[in-house]
């Protein structure tokens, strides 16, 4: 392991990156970190450091649904409609559950990442200290109208996943923070992730920082106060391997569901397929990786699981750009 270090310690420098890499295979586990959780006292990171990890949380939701489906109280193919007694006063009424996990539903997005690249543009009009629940997202994207017919196409949405999240809610009748401690996080043994709120942080926790000209600022006033089914869960980079574990073990589902989650449902471009909640790297019928990555302010994430040698990395950082490039590093 010691060239992969050295690697790393050059890509790191030429990158500026602040985060860690986590590798672990069988028996063995390799960390890497660069740069610090809290700049200002100069706080070192370590594997069981906690992440906010932005938009991989998907993956999350898609397992707390697919909960939901092996315990009988709904079906992928079934209509939004029939399962959540919020109004969408637009909505198509042929909007499914699978659908909504793939990013095909055409629902209006309350970030379309594909038109607006500032997040904090939103908070103009809704403050973010008051976003704390999937139903304070609501007066962002409830009375817009659909962008194209469910089916149609792919088109990544941040605002589906906040519908995922109130359905497990309304069905679970609990929280859906609570639904994901008790069916995720309890079951793989992730005693460092939770869905903390900026203003009660625990220990050992990560300070998102955004670079403006030659200074980074926090990112406490850049994204809700709480993260939810869309995203934003702070996780450390040991948990996140205990989750891939879990999952590819059937820890947390049956075969059956499991195998459901990872199948790649939609093709993307030529290389990437997504399943429900993660992304899929096929080389001809071989499914190479299966990942999750997330992008906020002053967060960004990339972690990965490789079915033919069991091999999981995970890679967190409290800048907004990086692990990337740190992935990379570690294939070659």
């Amino acid at each position: 392991m010691r060239g992969l270090k050295n690697k790393l310690e050059k890509v790191a420098e030429e990158i500026g990156f602040s985060g860690v890499a986590y590798v672990e295979e069988g028996q063995e586990s390799f960390f890497f970190q660069n740069g610090y959780a809290n700049k200002q006292d100069k706080l070192a990171f370590d594997k069981h450091t906690r992440f906010g990890i932005a938009s991989g949380a998907k993956i999350f939701t898609a397992v707390a649904i697919a909960k939901l489906v092996e315990q009988g109280r709904l079906d992928f193919q079934s209509k939004l409609a029939d399962c959540l007694s919020i109004v969408f006063p637009y909505f198509h009424q042929d909007v499914t559950i699978h659908y909504l996990l793939t990013h095909t539903s055409g629902i209006p997005d309350y970030f379309d990442e594909e038109e607006m690249d500032d997040f904090e543009e939103l908070w103009q009009t809704l403050p973010m200290y008051r976003v704390r629940s999937g139903e304070d997202f609501l007066p962002l994207f409830q009375d817009k109208k659909m962008m194209f017919s469910p089916g149609e196409r792919f088109h990544y949405n941040n605002a589906a996943f906040i519908v995922l999240g109130l359905v497990v809610e309304e069905l679970a009748g609990e929280p859906f923070t609570s639904f994901v401690q008790k069916h995720i996080f309890d079951p793989a043994g992730m005693t460092e992730a939770g869905y903390f709120a900026f203003d009660k942080l625990p220990g050992n926790t990560a300070i998102g920082y955004i670079k403006e000209k030659d200074e980074y600022r926090s990112n406490i006033y850049a994204l809700p106060v709480r993260g939810g089914a869309d995203g934003g869960v702070y996780v450390s980079a040991s948990n996140m391997a205990r989750f891939w574990d879990a999952l590819t073990q059937h820890k947390l589902l049956k075969a059956e569901f499991t195998e459901e989650l990872l199948k790649p449902h939609i093709q993307v471009d030529e290389e990437s397929s997504y399943g429900y909640g993660v992304w899929i790297k096929k080389d001809a019928e071989r499914i190479k990786k299966y990942y999750v990555v997330g992008f906020d302010p002053g967060v960004s994430f990339h972690s990965a699981y490789y079915p033919e040698t069991g091999r999981k990395v995970v890679v967190p950082s409290n800048h907004g750009a990086g692990p990337y490039y740190i992935i990379q590093a570690i294939e070659e």
